[in-house]
């Protein structure tokens, strides 16, 4: 099956999902959207308000803020491809599940098996800790790892940012750092399509800047 077909079969699997309880919340699923060649991928936690209502991922001021801190290293919202750990939205805002984040994980996996980025952008704690699930978002944040012949950069997400204004400047001198990231990242070695190991931990931290 090729890219196309596996990112079409993810979002009408999470439109008539009923995994989880999430189903009760959802107006709009929120599968993601982008290339499917981007070799960047970005991956928030959970659709909100915004995003519920039209099924597209960073709606809203969250959305506003990102598209602000693209625009500010020259990145454009349509060169990458964005979703979240789940597909439907968390009642309140709040952090997804351990069982909301299980049954959406296959979902994940295909759409990263398929897009296959060389760069993988993480918004958020929950997002983080599928890759790096010891790591602590403080002393993550802004730091290049290598999981598996893949760079995972971990940001705050944006809405961190809105709710903590003194996230702000942190988050910006992350996004910073991406362009240099995506260099390096160009200079890795090809690497065969798979799937993060749910709990391994198999890491090696970069040491670019």
């Amino acid at each position: 099956m090729d890219r196309s077909s596996i990112l079409k079969e993810v979002a009408m699997d999470a439109s008539n999902c009923f995994k989880c309880d999430l189903h009760h919340s959802r107006k709009n699923s929120v599968p993601g959207s982008g290339p499917e060649n981007a070799e960047i991928m970005f991956i928030g936690e959970g659709p909100r308000f915004h995003e519920n209502e039209i099924g597209q991922p960073f709606a809203g001021p969250s959305g506003n803020l990102l598209d602000e801190l693209l625009k500010k290293i020259n990145m454009k919202r349509r060169h990458i491809f964005i979703t979240n750990v789940v597909k439907c939205r968390p009642p309140g805002n709040r952090e997804p599940s351990y069982t909301e984040l299980s049954a959406c994980s296959s979902k994940l996996d295909k759409q990263i098996q398929a897009i296959n980025p060389k760069v993988i952008v993480t918004l958020g704690r929950t997002s983080m800790n599928k890759f790096l699930p010891f790591a602590k978002i403080d002393e993550a944040h802004g730091q290049a790892v290598k999981v598996r012949g893949r760079l995972i950069v971990p940001f705050y997400h944006p809405a961190s940012a809105l709710d903590q204004p003194s996230l702000r400047s942190i988050l910006e001198d992350d996004f910073k750092k991406l362009p240099k990231l995506i260099k390096q990242a160009a200079k890795m070695p090809e690497f065969v399509e798979q799937t993060i190991d749910e709990g391994e931990d198999k890491h090696e931290q970069l040491s670019l800047f």
